[in-house]
């Protein structure tokens, strides 16, 4: 036995297996706890409670619902919401941090000063108060009976903003976008292998086929799932009280979008400038050697440079983003933290709802960087950063 302990390798592993067996111990305990007390209260556990309808209908939803609506049909529509509002803020986040850093980077004194005010006001308010402010606004637009069309069928009504839209099921939509992500894989995935080692000519003919396969998919999965008997195209119209037709976007996703896009634009925005900043100045020189213009420079040489360099630290950022999502509760929209809040209000099963919510921000978040990351793996140079 002395030997043994004297052993470093045994010695490592015996440390290792009482450290595990410890977390063990300590979440067996705390499951047996929980499990005691829930008995001792009459609640019941498991999941059956998913079959249940739950009573209320949702507010917003890219799923159709019915009076009948269950618990997992509930929670399902949250995880739909969140993930659509996380497609929408996390793009529109990073257009507005990519124009923002590159004017704090541009030498132009006016750009520089308005990209440093924004980035000093927004990332110094919270992120709550920017959506409650941004509801407020919202809600206090003109009723739909005072309303007027401004930009062709758009109006912006207290109710929320109704758009020209299309007579489809959301399945095709969702299809499409599908279909335009796999062709995205293909061109994120075939640039560095095969577009490299052939003729520009032709990978730009390539890349053009690629990009119009995507756009017709698209197209083709709108007009399969377009609803029968209906005009392709929906406008809104003034009926009564209210409008119908078209698509009508709620004031809550509206807050949502602009608060969490806003807010984490300036985190962006200072990301991109640190990116732009870590590039050799020789780097530029070189391009206007070879008689590049500004923007080529900027397209073919900064931005690539600086997205490579910064790619590790925005992962990180996006992340937070989506995560972000769950302030929509503040204004009563139905992502998944709040479908979540209301099942444990009314279901009492709050275990087991914790776990669901808990997992479910886990996958998604861990699939959120798991693709970030193989697209990283994807630009970055190899070898060291003396060669950029």
């Amino acid at each position: 036995m002395v030997a043994l302990l004297k052993n470093r390798h045994v010695r490592d592993n015996a440390l290792q297996v009482l450290f595990v067996g410890s977390i063990v111990s300590v979440l067996a305990l705390l499951a047996i706890t929980a499990k005691t007390n829930m008995d001792a209260q009459g609640i019941t556990g498991g999941f059956a409670f998913l079959e249940r309808a739950t009573g209320w209908r949702v507010g917003f939803s890219l799923i159709e619902t019915d009076a009948s609506l269950t618990y997992a049909q509930a929670i399902l529509i949250g995880i739909t919401n969140s993930l659509f509002l996380g497609a929408i803020t996390l793009p529109l986040a990073s257009l507005v941090g990519v124009t923002v850093g590159v004017m704090r980077t541009s030498g132009n004194g006016m750009a520089e000063l308005l990209g440093t005010t924004y980035v000093e006001t927004f990332r110094n308010i919270p992120l709550i108060l920017q959506l409650l402010f941004w509801y407020t606004i919202m809600l206090a637009l003109p009723s739909p009976r005072d309303a007027e069309p401004l930009i062709g069928s758009v109006v912006l009504t207290g109710r929320g903003i109704y758009i020209p839209g299309l007579n489809v099921t959301g399945g095709s939509v969702f299809a499409g976008f599908v279909w335009v992500a796999l062709m995205m894989a293909v061109v994120v995935r075939m640039t560095p292998r095969r577009w490299r080692n052939i003729d520009t000519t032709r990978a730009r003919h390539e890349k053009r086929v690629v990009w119009l396969l995507a756009l017709a998919g698209f197209i083709a999965a709108l007009w399969i799932g377009r609803i029968p008997d209906t005009p392709l195209a929906s406008i809104p119209e003034a009926k009564g009280l209210n409008f119908k037709g078209g698509i009508r976007i709620s004031p809550e996703l509206i807050a949502c979008v602009l608060a969490i896009s806003i807010y984490g634009g300036a985190y962006i925005a200072e990301i991109i400038r640190a990116g732009f900043n870590a590039i050799p100045k020789g780097q530029s020189e070189a391009g206007k050697a070879l008689g590049l213009s500004g923007w080529h420079i900027f397209s073919r040489i900064r931005l690539p440079l600086a997205i490579r360099i910064v790619m590790p630290t925005l992962i990180n950022q996006y992340v937070w983003l989506f995560k972000a999502t769950t302030i929509g509760i503040a204004v009563s929209f139905t992502d998944f933290f709040m479908v979540i809040s209301t099942a444990i209000n009314q279901a009492g099963q709050t275990m087991e709802l914790i776990f669901m919510l808990m997992a479910g921000f886990l996958i998604i978040n861990y699939s959120i960087a798991w693709v970030l990351n193989r697209v990283n793996d994807a630009i970055k140079l190899k070898g060291t950063q003396l060669r950029i």
